[in-house]
């Protein structure tokens, strides 16, 4: 290693500056409560979640898409929650076709019906395909959620919900996204047990 790189305080301070960013997550307690409530009431209407994003939001879309189609922390039925990135054929056609900017949108128009939730994440807010696809599933009828970083970009006025890292370094924001994600998964897996448990006593007597 060149003697003049000096790597000591990477690591400590990138573990101070995701400690900082994380704390502030306390004032939005409300916004995820209004998210998870939402996407709660939607699955068990019998909706279901759909997520985009693009690059590492892509990775967060199928991780978080994984966390309620298996489980999360409770073994319990399973949950459509369908992650738009996955398709190579139709992510290629619309590219192809179309543009790159409507790869979600068409998606979108194909399965999104009112009563669903889309997720769409983002560490700028401004990505074109994934603002597109909120706008498209809002005019369907379907509860938008945006997962951002500090300045929320345009997403932010697009989604009925803004999940915001307080944050502008791409790598600090995605890891508040894997975050954001997983205090949803184990509201949406907490709320579902007790309602179902609460539904299964209910008919025994």
């Amino acid at each position: 290693m060149p003697s003049s790189l000096n790597l000591s305080g990477v690591f400590a301070d990138a573990i101070a500056e995701h400690l900082t960013i994380i704390r502030q997550f306390v004032a939005q307690e409300d916004s995820f409560e209004r998210a998870a409530a939402r996407i709660t009431d939607c699955l068990l209407a019998g909706n279901k979640i759909l997520w985009c994003g693009n690059g590492g939001s892509a990775a967060d879309s199928q991780h978080l898409a994984a966390e309620l189609v298996g489980r999360f922390q409770r073994t319990r039925r399973a949950f459509p929650s369908i992650a738009l990135t996955t398709d190579s054929s139709v992510l290629t056609a619309i590219a192809n076709d179309w543009s790159y900017d409507d790869v979600f949108t068409r998606q979108v128009e194909a399965l999104c019906v009112a009563g669903d939730v889309l997720v769409g994440i983002s560490t700028s807010g401004n990505s074109k395909n994934v603002c597109a696809a909120l706008a498209k599933a809002r005019e369907l009828g379907a509860f938008t959620v945006a997962m951002t970083g500090r300045s929320g970009g345009r997403m932010a006025t697009l989604a009925d919900v803004c999940l915001r890292v307080p944050a502008t370094d791409p790598a600090r924001i995605q890891e508040g996204h894997i975050l954001c994600g997983h205090i949803l998964c184990e509201w949406i897996e907490l709320a579902t047990c007790i309602t179902d448990a609460v539904a299964v006593e209910a008919g025994a007597q």
